[in-house]
């Protein structure tokens, strides 16, 4: 064979092997859902809340955009039909994570920071919000969902004021957790004062921890719970159930986790959510697991401050409150250039986790104390991307 033939045989097999290439780039776009209109981002644009005349759904629409437990949006709401300014929160019981929220903490949590978002919504609005914790009284413990359904965490009751510029308002379009390295820069005075002094309940606390002892300390109680977590199979599946692989399942499901919360974005989140729909392998079993506890040590290492919220006791109210209060943290770092992440797993109450459980709270809390929230704390070196949030009308309740 001649170098010329040669020459042209590896012409013709390079660009054979281009344009497969390209085909394979453009099935995995196409399985993406590249040209699909992301409607579970609707939510955030300012101007959705307008679509409805209802102010109780307008601010419903607010609280939509709040922190919440694994991304299920687990809030139902009840318009009052005598008051029209009246309505009521309940925690959607059919959205709990039991396997890794077996008290329903978190839940309660998510609860709580759904009515800040309100709170603050409000001010901007027009509406003075007031708020009243579990007006029908507790729950019954020992039947806790049958409970959640009958029982309302909130009554929320509307009055006409005039609007008012609130400075935490425009921060609660932005992401409210950034996975993302933090630069190593360490927090000022002024930032932690800012910070601390957004608590008003006498019977919790906002903590903030940046020496090199603690920052090692709470670092490796992260990740020994992230590696116990990535290693309990049945939490795990919890996790993998709600994981939405590409545009039309987010646009079918609106809740739930993405391969943006692993930090993927742009070009490359199609060319991943093609991947892993494909081969559903890719995030699953020990590849999730691998993939969340190298995420986590890198979002560690790269962690110049740590909060918590700490409450005195642990009812129902106080995780409530301590919701509310995380609200307000993560939209005043906002203000203070910071952003945030959870790292709740050694928080977490299911038997694998009881000695780091134990451990951290032995260590942090008091003899009665809760820590309520763990969180990483810094300047971020990338914006994130907004995660799915469902139709407000979903949260609906129908008679």
């Amino acid at each position: 064979m001649s170098k010329r033939t040669v020459k042209k045989t590896m012409t013709i097999i390079l660009s054979s092997i281009g344009a497969l290439l390209i085909i394979a780039l453009v099935s995995l776009f196409i399985i993406s859902g590249i040209f699909e209109s992301p409607k579970y981002l609707e939510p955030w644009q300012k101007t959705y809340s307008q679509k409805f005349d209802d102010p109780r759904i307008q601010l419903a629409a607010h609280g939509l955009l709040a922190a919440n437990g694994h991304n299920m949006q687990p809030w139902e709401i009840q318009l009052d039909k005598d008051d029209p300014m009246v309505f009521y929160l309940y925690a959607d019981s059919d959205r709990l994570t039991s396997e890794v929220d077996p008290f329903s903490r978190q839940m309660m949590i998510t609860q709580g920071t759904f009515l800040e978002y309100v709170k603050i919504a409000g001010d901007e609005l027009g509406y003075k919000a007031a708020v009243a914790l579990f007006p029908d009284g507790g729950y019954d413990e020992q039947k806790l969902q049958e409970s959640m359904k009958t029982k309302p965490v909130a009554k929320i009751m509307l009055t006409k004021d005039k609007p008012q510029n609130n400075p935490l308002y425009d921060s609660m379009f932005l992401p409210d957790t950034n996975r993302a390295a933090y630069q190593s820069n360490k927090l000022t005075y002024e930032q932690i004062d800012h910070l601390q002094a957004i608590n008003t309940y006498a019977n919790m606390s906002v903590k903030i921890f940046q020496d090199i002892e603690n920052i090692e300390k709470l670092g490796s109680y992260v990740k020994k719970g992230t590696a116990i977590e990535a290693g309990v199979n049945r939490v795990m599946q919890e996790t993998e159930t709600i994981f939405r692989a590409n545009e039309y399942q987010k646009n079918k499901y609106r809740y739930g986790f993405s391969v943006e919360g692993q930090g993927t974005s742009g070009i490359m989140r199609h060319i991943m959510q093609g991947l892993v729909t494909v081969f559903p392998l890719m995030n699953s079993g020990k590849a999730a697991s691998d993939m969340f506890i190298q995420s986590t040590r890198t979002s560690v290492d790269n962690t110049p401050a740590y909060a918590m919220i700490i409450t005195n006791d642990n009812n129902r109210s106080s995780q409530v409150k301590s919701g509310m209060l995380y609200s307000r943290l993560i939209l005043t770092a906002y203000s203070l250039g910071l952003v945030m992440q959870p790292l709740s797993q050694v928080l977490e109450e299911y038997p694998e986790m009881k000695e780091p459980y134990s451990s951290i709270h032995r260590d942090y809390a008091s003899d009665a104390g809760t820590i309520q929230m763990l969180v990483r704390l810094g300047k971020p070196t990338k914006e994130v991307p907004q995660s799915m949030r469902r139709d407000v009308i979903d949260l609906l309740i129908r008679e």
